[in-house]
């Protein structure tokens, strides 16, 4: 039996709502999380990315009332991240009823942190999330801190590293793409998908349906992620399955 393909809205949330831009700037408000969540439940989403991407210590309170509130809401699976970099911080998402937790910057800043993080909580908790730039020729490196610093790291050194570290499964986000509707990065998601044995989730660029038939045609990737396009209401989750199933890529409807 071949492997469905996922498909996972992600929620971008600052001040308890749900907000996106272009390149992480430019935010505009596009609703309630708790609302969106159930919405995108409903339609098909086979997972939901939620991401605090003010992640201050003030917020983090909020942050775990949302996750809660979620999780009675909805029995799809999601991950949730942004700042998160001790075990405390993953323990508390995980109870608070998150399915997954998402390290971002500490994968860089601190490597051996998502090593513990696996042996404590087992990898189908742990998601990577990479926020790779193309620096030149075939190559990218990750930025942190929401996209703001270049650590010079290369990206594709990087998945393989937190693949050895025992991660579930990577969330690649493009830089060059984010927020432009222009289409899935397929070149970066190519190397990394042809570079690690783990599953490989594709975001940032999503502007059609089209894009989503041929990030699952032309690479490895398991799962597609779409933000601004379902909160629009542009298309909806449905709309792409459906689209995927005459394309005879294997979906759950």
């Amino acid at each position: 039996m071949s492997l469905a393909m996922r498909i996972i809205p992600c929620l971008d949330i600052k001040n308890n709502r749900v907000v996106k831009g272009t390149h992480f700037v430019n935010l505009v408000d596009s609703g309630d999380p708790l609302e969106l969540a159930e919405k995108y439940a409903l339609q098909g989403a086979d997972e939901l990315v939620l991401l605090d991407i003010a992640a201050t210590i003030e917020e983090r309170k909020n942050r775990i009332e949302l996750v809660r509130a979620v999780a009675e809401k909805i029995s799809i699976p999601f991950s949730v991240g942004g700042g998160v970099k001790t075990i405390e911080h993953v323990r508390e998402l995980l109870l608070a009823g998150a399915d997954k937790a998402s390290i971002g910057s500490a994968a860089v800043t601190d490597p051996g942190f998502v090593k513990k993080a696996v042996d404590e909580f087992g990898a189908q908790a742990i998601i990577i999330s990479l926020d790779p730039k193309h620096v030149k020729d075939s190559s990218w490196e990750v930025y942190i801190k929401g996209g703001r610093e270049n650590t010079g790291v290369d990206a594709i050194e990087l998945a393989k590293k937190m693949e050895k570290a025992g991660a579930g499964e990577l969330l690649v986000n493009s830089l060059d793409m984010d927020g432009t509707g222009k289409g899935f990065d397929t070149e970066l998601l190519n190397k990394v998908s042809s570079a690690v044995d783990i599953p490989v989730i594709a975001s940032s660029g999503a502007g059609s349906i089209d894009d989503f038939v041929k990030v699952f045609d032309s690479t490895e990737v398991t799962a597609a992620l779409g933000a601004s396009v379902f909160h629009t209401g542009k298309f909806t989750i449905s709309d792409v399955k459906r689209r995927l199933k005459e394309e005879n890529v294997e979906v759950r409807i």
